[in-house]
């Protein structure tokens, strides 16, 4: 029976049951968080031998004989832009090798193109009276940071199961040239779990933007983050670009942070000959080469793409049970009230589940003062506001695992009361 079909009467049981389950919580003491897409100290111990991998002189050359404690090679060790190439579905010439992290590349590259004309014939973006970003929600916080950050005005794309809304991203693409770029995620979106279709992407690659300087951000983090036992399956961007001559439209990122550590793995990006020479420029006098003592210690631990598969066939075995645990919680607790739904991702970090609209945040604020952080309700939205105040973003992956049901028990709890007050207050 739907929480909607209750008698005023049933609602008023519910709520004092819940606010009984509640005051249990309360009075716990947790310290739970299920805030960011963290892997967990089981996911982080298997990479551990990386660390002590590089220990002689031989070590540290690469296999052309290149001297990794060194300076030089601005684009990357060879052997692991070849790696890149294959995680992102592009040629070895395409892929730069940068630092740690994908997302100060995916900053860099907004910040290049505020001062350098993306293509020939544009302007530098911080001399265009308006300029704007489309945003894909519910979405990743961190792309909407980055376009707030530089002033963009970010209009919203609907996310369906396939992918952005096609339709409205061609509408406004093709008919305003001050719309500049689109933030993608296309395997398993953060926070749905959505991997484009096809159509969606050979739709993207036959973009004809109005702005000449319009770029596609694909930030192809999950890549080779499976969890269920088929994966889903990504059509190359590139690739389809390469039939369309529209090479230059995407520029995709990846990295290492979720393979092996975060904070100190390998980061990476691809994009068209023109557009990675605009790129280039500012790299050339930023830096005068990453770390490629940590590229090297990539390589050896890993030694090709198949290595990478075995590696992240481990973090499935750990990640697995853990959002299977999830969504039986949802299953169990919320799906016969009839307020709230979720997607069942096949990989990737997280689990979005929208509650009874006008209450995401205050069951975001009774999780915390309960002892369960989570990321704030908004966030998945630019500027932090969800119109509905429905949409939650679960993260998994960090807490402990003997401490994920109970997590998930008061996220229930908060979930169904804040709901029946909802009701209630309109009854």
């Amino acid at each position: 029976m739907y929480y909607s079909e209750y008698s005023r009467e049933q609602l008023l049981a519910e709520q004092e049951s819940l606010k009984a389950a509640y005051k249990k919580f309360l009075d716990m003491g947790l310290r739970l968080d299920m805030s960011r897409g963290k892997p967990c100290a089981e996911q982080l111990d298997i990479s551990v031998h990386m660390l002590d991998i590089v220990n002689s002189e031989h070590d540290c050359k690469s296999k052309t004989g290149l001297d990794c404690r060194n300076y030089g090679l601005l684009e990357g060790l060879p052997s692991c832009r070849e790696l890149f190439a294959k995680l992102m579905q592009v040629k070895p010439e395409e892929v730069m090798i940068g630092g740690n992290s994908s997302l100060n590349m995916m900053f860099d590259t907004i910040a290049t193109f505020m001062y350098t004309p993306v293509c020939e014939g544009a302007k530098p973006w911080l001399f265009e009276e308006k300029r704007k970003f489309l945003c894909p929600v519910p979405g990743y916080d961190r792309h909407f940071g980055i376009t707030e950050y530089f002033g963009f005005e970010m209009i919203t794309v609907p996310m369906t199961e396939s992918g952005p809304d096609m339709d409205v991203v061609e509408s406004l693409v093709e008919n305003d040239d001050t719309i500049k770029g689109i933030w993608c995620v296309p395997k398993y979106s953060n926070p749905q779990g959505y991997t484009y279709s096809d159509e969606t992407v050979k739709r993207f690659a036959a973009l004809k933007p109005k702005a000449k300087d319009f770029r596609i951000i694909w930030d192809d983090a999950y890549c080779i983050h499976d969890i269920a036992d088929e994966g889903d399956t990504l059509l190359s961007l590139m690739d389809e670009c390469r039939k369309t001559g529209n090479t230059e439209l995407p520029i995709i990122f990846c990295s290492t942070s979720k393979i092996t550590f975060p904070g100190s793995g390998v980061a990476a990006m691809a994009a068209g000959e023109k557009t990675m020479e605009v790129i280039h420029r500012r790299y050339q006098s930023q830096t005068i080469g990453y770390d490629k003592i940590n590229m090297l210690r990539h390589m050896l631990f890993f030694k090709d793409l198949d290595g990478v598969k075995a590696h992240m066939l481990k973090h499935k075995a750990i990640l697995k049970p853990r959002f299977d645990m999830v969504l039986r919680k949802l299953d169990a607790k919320l799906a016969d009230k009839g307020f709230a739904k979720w997607c069942k991702p096949n990989g990737g970090y997280f689990v979005s589940i929208d509650v009874m609209e006008n209450t995401a945040s205050k069951v975001v604020r009774m999780c915390k003062n309960a002892g369960l952080v989570l990321t704030s309700a908004g966030a998945t939205y630019p500027y932090g506001k969800d119109p509905k105040d429905s949409n939650i973003r679960i993260a998994p992956t960090f807490p402990p695992a003997s401490e994920l049901e109970i997590a998930m028990d008061v996220f229930c709890v908060c979930a169904r009361l804040c709901a029946v007050e909802e009701l209630l207050a309109k009854a």
